[in-house]
């Protein structure tokens, strides 16, 4: 092809010494990765989440620090984000400006992620009309009884289905 634009370009008067842009690299297709199995998660990693949940919705930082590992990595749609001191995590709790309820969990195999229901609670922020009440997910790797990783995710997709015959 190249070959034939050469010809071209020097059938039409150009300079052929005029340098020529190649084109851009072909980029790979999207993947898309398959569907995470899931299964129930273990009571003792959901009586983790369910404990932490309750301690910040009523406004326990402290409590609700006690929870995270030292070292641990959380990320609420910012780069994951290393916490190396129980200030740093009693920081990142008492930033949140919601609380939860906790709804269900599922293990993903390396991560369990939970359905929290939003709620307003108290301390410093306000969670906001907006969105208590809303579920927001969040994805939990929890070692020897404390949160390791703590990371935001959106809503998993539903399974498609496929369509019935139309009537």
């Amino acid at each position: 092809m190249l070959a034939g634009l050469a010809l071209l370009a020097s059938a039409c008067g150009s300079d052929s010494r005029q340098a020529t842009t190649p084109p851009p690299p072909e980029r790979p297709a999207a993947v898309t990765p398959a569907p995470l199995a899931e299964k129930p998660a273990a009571r003792a990693d959901v009586a983790v989440i369910r404990d932490w949940t309750d301690a910040l919705r009523h406004g326990d930082v402290d409590r609700a620090a006690r929870y995270f590992a030292i070292p641990s990595v959380v990320s609420n749609g910012t780069p994951p984000i290393r916490l190396t001191s129980r200030a740093d995590v009693r920081f990142f709790n008492r930033t949140l400006p919601c609380g939860a309820k906790f709804a269900e969990a599922v293990d993903t195999g390396m991560f369990v992620v939970a359905t929290l229901v939003l709620t307003e609670r108290p301390g410093k922020g306000r969670c906001g009309a907006g969105a208590v009440g809303h579920e927001a997910y969040t994805a939990f790797l929890i070692r020897r009884h404390r949160i390791v990783q703590w990371r935001r995710v959106t809503q998993p997709a539903p399974e498609a289905t496929p369509a019935g015959p139309q009537s």
